[in-house]
């Protein structure tokens, strides 16, 4: 829902981005009236949290938000009293919720619409590339904010990371807080295999998702793991899409070859749906591609 914007700061903007993780996890496991409950309660945590430090909320969908603020050191107090607010929350049925935050800092064009501009897509992407209960800042946006931050707070440097539609890889850094629980693993997007351990690093939720997809798609997806092994240059998300695309290709013309046995009953038209979806949401699907796939599995039935 965009949200009327007559006073948008400008000039030097610090945009933040935020959304649950694994949301549709959530709603699997508490169903409608106890997620919607859940969800009331993060949207206000988040609105007190930023109207505190002085954040103009410009945009909502679901549990995701986009903020913009006049000061750096607003957005990272904002970000880090969200983080602290949900981790000490009692949520329904004990349910454990955890944010993620992306921040970044440029100076963007202001219009009847808004703010345009690639920091807009900067800051969007680097939040897209975090676990929950993480707080990823961009370069810009850390040296702006310098040593000035929080009690309990300290800043940790990522290196150099790849963004979806960002030509050049981008240093980032993240917000380490004391006393919450740092996220597992490296960041959903990483480019090879974490420096702790030799094994292929796959986004959390995609392997559960491909076992359960058609045979060609599984087999279009399979050549990302090999890549992220050998520390391929293209980020495993790039990857796996082009081998997806490729494969809906090769669908089209007919050169999937047989697609294996399925026992009877194995898959409703809905359980198709839901895979795919699984799929999409651990980012192994691009929303184009998840329609494409929905008008497949309808249009074949």
């Amino acid at each position: 829902m965009l949200h009327a914007m007559p006073n948008l700061p400008s000039g030097t903007v610090t945009f933040l981005f935020s959304d649950i993780e694994g949301s549709t996890a959530l709603l699997k496991r508490l169903g409608n009236d106890r997620y919607a409950e859940l969800l009331g309660q993060h949207r206000r945590m988040v609105r007190e949290a930023f109207a505190a430090h002085e954040g103009e909320e410009i945009d909502t969908q679901g549990d995701a938000f986009f903020y913009s603020f006049a000061r750096a050191r607003q957005a990272v107090a904002a970000a880090v009293e969200v983080q602290r607010a949900h981790a000490g929350a009692a949520w329904p049925d004990e349910a454990t919720v955890q944010v993620r935050i992306g921040l970044h800092t440029g100076e963007p064009a202001v219009g009847d619409e808004g703010y345009t501009g690639l920091d807009v897509v900067r800051a969007a992407r680097i939040a897209a590339v975090g676990h929950g209960g993480q707080i990823l800042l961009s370069d810009a946006t850390r040296a702006l904010v310098g040593e000035e931050l929080p009690d309990g707070v300290a800043l940790r440097s990522l290196g150099e990371q790849r963004l979806k539609d960002i030509d050049r890889p981008e240093p980032l850094h993240e917000l380490t807080i004391s006393g919450l629980v740092e996220p597992d693993g490296p960041m959903s997007t990483d480019v090879g295999v974490p420096p702790t351990t030799s094994a292929p690093y796959l986004p959390p939720g995609v392997t559960d998702a491909l076992r359960h997809v058609p045979g060609w798609m599984r087999s279009a997806a399979t050549p990302w793991v090999s890549a992220a092994a050998d520390g391929a240059r293209e980020t495993i998300e790039a990857r796996v899409l082009a081998e997806i695309k490729q494969a809906f290709e090769d669908d089209a013309r007919g050169d999937r070859g047989p697609e294996p046995p399925q026992p009877p009953g194995s898959a409703s038209i809905a359980d198709e749906i839901a895979r795919l979806r699984e799929l999409r949401d651990a980012g192994a699907l691009s929303e184009e591609q998840y329609a494409r796939a929905v008008d497949k599995v309808v249009g074949g039935a």
